[in-house]
């Protein structure tokens, strides 16, 4: 009987120490999982503010990438055979953009204009004068970049709403204030016999004389 009993405490005595060590070998993982949640991430509303800085670095960046357009035209007229005149020219402008070309008399400032657009880094307008064709003597031809507010979406893409992006010795600020504009003008001379000047002028003689 006695060794029945002393066996019996035995086997408590162990089941007490496995008991035992199983608690202590458990308590290492909740101090783990104790330090994983304190090193969580910080709340997203953080995360939410960085995004947000990231997207206006990023609308910055793209807004100083547009480089100045410096403005290249380049005009030159003919005389058809009954005098009127026709205007072919270049131009380094987007396609689609809107100008207007204006030929002016000098001495009466009678005046001829009309609209056309760039396509493929050309233009060409007329034929100008009236019905009897233009008479001897100087003219003006100015081809005229119309304010960006009023040019195709495509085209302010590339020179601004206001023409801000343009640049060179052909631009300058629109008289209406609309922004930036650009101009070209050249003088001719129409006649076989024009009157004399020391300008480097183009002289344009009708066909056929």
């Amino acid at each position: 009987m006695r060794n029945v009993i002393s066996s019996a405490g035995v086997l408590m005595v162990f089941v007490v120490l496995l008991v035992g060590c199983g608690e202590t070998e458990e308590r290492p993982s909740e101090s783990v999982s104790t330090v994983e949640q304190t090193s969580a991430p910080e709340p997203t509303v953080a995360e939410g503010d960085v995004a947000e800085a990231d997207v206006a670095e990023a609308d910055v960046a793209e807004t100083e990438e547009i480089t100045p357009l410096v403005v290249e035209i380049s005009a030159h007229v003919s005389l058809r055979s009954d005098r009127r005149l026709m205007v072919e020219g270049e131009s380094n402008l987007p396609d689609g953009t809107q100008i207007r070309i204006i030929v002016e008399r000098e001495i009466s400032r009678v005046r001829w204009q009309a609209r056309t657009q760039v396509e493929d880094g050309v233009f060409t307008a007329g034929p100008f004068g009236s019905g009897s064709g233009l008479p001897d003597g100087g003219y003006d031809v100015r081809v005229e970049v119309s304010e960006g507010s009023v040019q195709p979406k495509a085209v302010q893409a590339r020179i601004g709403h206001e023409g801000q992006h343009l640049a060179g010795e052909l631009v300058s600020q629109s008289r209406h204030g609309l922004g930036q504009v650009a101009t070209y003008s050249r003088r001719f001379l129409v006649g076989s016999e024009p009157r004399r000047t020391r300008d480097q002028v183009e002289v344009l003689e009708s066909p056929g004389r």
